[in-house]
């Protein structure tokens, strides 16, 4: 089974499942298709995690490709320019480059194709064209003065004509292809490992590193209305290597649920089904007022600690203290019947939390039409500018894998024209305010908001589900895990059924604004809950009645026998495939 955000990466999984590949051969090759196909959603400059197991070892694993801070991006240096908050696009937000090297590491130990016929897809693709889905165009069309004005080498590839392209018009990457077909070329060495390990150091120190250091050393416009060089070397890629770590892991109703660590946002979740845990089964419907409030409750206080102790800088959180059922029973009482505007993160380790001045003050500007260059994720509003990417992948071993890829989006930061991608921007979730967890630190990993989910029982996994969605990634994926644990939907109503999320905690991406209190619903939540939201305090914004949510989902029916998946219809892009 192969299910994603855009049609033609779950094609593509299943195609290489079909001749033989594993769920890794297969998740890698898709990956590299949502770079062509999704653009505006990620790049390979961008950054990715991931949750998988293998047949062989049950034990959940975290793929760790988010890239860190290069050497020069100091929060001193970014002070000195002028700036009082990481911008939301150009080169100073750029992390090291992450995806591509997790997904070539995901590929030597756990595939078992060769690299020329992993990418060769997507090669395909770049070189001979793909249809532009409404959102690129939509999101190129946003950009489009900015290129012309600032991003000329932007302007040269996404608007053929000077003119934004239409729906449904072929698009085409040729250097893209071109720096994938050199990459291909370099896969030399005695074994399979040796091959892909070749090309991962033409990557990181060879002519994509060379490009990318002499592309960021020109001062260009970043979303601060300010000109700036980036500070990324080829030393800083030549440094980075992507790695494995072990999952940080919670239970929930007789289920584990596997995350990343707190460098990311995924223990987030675990808090708010930790505090849920305590609650009877009849109130934890989310399509309920009761079941509704308490979901955006619970997401508030998990979303306050998130801010206050996430992070690598300084001393890491403990994510069995924030799971603590002293400290969860403690969180949970502050849960009223009423909704709190408040930012109310947790005493943890004896020691008080801290928010950056910034979070706390809520001194960030409102969002305009100018912002369209940072994450192109939910606004406040609900208006959705464009998304991250997410896929699933089981084979009939039993391998599965979890994956959210992001950033390195085409507006994020100027094409490099001898490569045909960006740069990220995932620097924009650290904060210049010294002393915090996630202060902006020379070598240290941005908090990422990439937040794939892996679901075990006593057999091992049942679940890889994930979403793209910034913030709302762990608030839309708590929705699914309520809807299937505990209120008995097979996983596609689950995905189908009405979508909410709090916008009450400061966004972790630029210009960090918070809504205090707010919550943004899709209509068909029903307009008695609806009012009874209000009526507790909630600030609703109503979105529409198919807006909110960008779920996928693959799973194992040990029980059954079959594998099974299910695709988000909202936007009519997503799909889920199997045999």
């Amino acid at each position: 089974m192969a299910a994603s955000t855009h049609w033609a990466a779950s094609a593509t999984a299943m195609g290489v499942l079909e001749r033989g590949g594993t769920a890794f051969d297969a998740a890698v090759a898709a990956a590299f298709v949502l770079h062509v196909v999704e653009p505006h959603l990620n790049g390979p400059g961008g950054d990715m995690t991931a949750v998988f197991a293998t047949a062989d070892d049950r034990t959940p694993r975290v793929l760790d490709g988010q890239g860190p801070a290069p050497a020069g991006a100091s929060a001193a240096h970014y002070r000195a320019e002028g700036l009082d908050r990481v911008p939301g696009a150009g080169a100073l937000a750029a992390a090291i480059p992450g995806a591509v090297d997790a997904w070539w590491l995901l590929l030597r130990d756990h595939g078992s194709w060769e690299i020329g016929d992993v990418l060769a897809p997507a090669i395909g693709y770049a070189r001979d064209g793909v249809p532009a889905v409404p959102r690129v165009a939509s999101t190129i069309g946003a950009v489009a003065d900015l290129f012309r004005q600032h991003w000329p080498t932007s302007a040269a590839l996404w608007l053929p004509g000077n003119r934004p392209p239409r729906r449904g018009e072929v698009l085409r990457n040729p250097a893209w292809a071109d720096t994938l077909t050199r990459l291909v070329a370099a896969a030399q060495g005695p074994d399979r490992a040796a091959r892909i390990d070749a090309v991962r150091t033409v990557w990181a120190e060879g002519f994509v590193a060379e490009a990318v250091a002499a592309s960021v050393r020109a001062p260009h416009r970043h979303s601060s209305g300010t000109d700036h060089a980036g500070v990324l070397t080829v030393a800083d890629t030549a440094g980075y290597r992507a790695r494995v770590t072990d999952a940080a892991v919670g239970e929930f109703r007789g289920r584990r649920v596997a995350k990343t660590p707190a460098w990311g946002q995924g223990p987030a979740l675990l808090a708010a089904l930790a505090v849920l845990e305590g609650f009877d089964d009849a109130d934890l419907d989310p399509s309920s007022e009761t079941g509704a409030h308490l979901v955006l409750e619970a997401t508030k206080l998990a979303q306050a600690d998130r801010d206050a102790w996430f992070g690598e800088s300084g001393d890491p959180v403990d994510v069995g203290a924030l799971l603590a059922p002293d400290y969860v029973a403690e969180r949970g009482a502050l849960i009223g019947e009423t909704a709190s505007p408040d930012l109310r993160p947790g005493r943890l380790d004896g020691r008080d939390p801290v928010l950056a001045d910034l979070a706390v003050a809520d001194s960030a500007p409102a969002l305009t039409g100018g912002a369209a260059v940072g994450e192109p994720t939910v606004t406040l509003a609900g208006e959705t500018r464009g998304d991250t990417c997410h896929l699933d992948v089981v084979d009939r071993a039993g391998n599965i894998v979890s994956a959210t890829p992001s950033g390195g989006w085409l507006q994020s930061s100027p094409t490099i024209p001898e490569l045909g991608f960006a740069l990220g921007t995932r620097l924009q979730m650290t904060w210049l305010q010294e002393g915090l967890p996630a202060t902006l630190t020379p070598g240290r990993r941005p908090r990422t908001t990439l937040t794939p989910t892996l679901v075990l029982d006593d057999g091992g996994p049942v679940t890889a589900v994930g979403s793209p969605g910034g913030d709302q990634q762990d608030q839309w994926q708590l929705l699914y895990l309520l809807r299937t644990l505990v209120g008995g939907y097979d996983p596609q109503q689950a995905i189908d059924a009405p979508a909410l999320h709090s916008t009450s905690a400061p966004s972790s991406f630029w210009p960090r604004q918070r809504e205090p209190g707010g919550a943004v619903v899709e209509d068909r939540l029903g307009a008695a809950v609806i009012a009874g939201l209000e009526r507790r305090g909630h600030r609703v914004t109503r979105s529409g009645p198919w807006t909110l949510g960008r779920l996928s989902a693959v799973g194992i029916d040990r029980a059954r026998g079959v594998l099974w998946g299910a695709a988000n219809p909202r936007g009519m892009q997503g799909y889920a495939v199997g045999r």
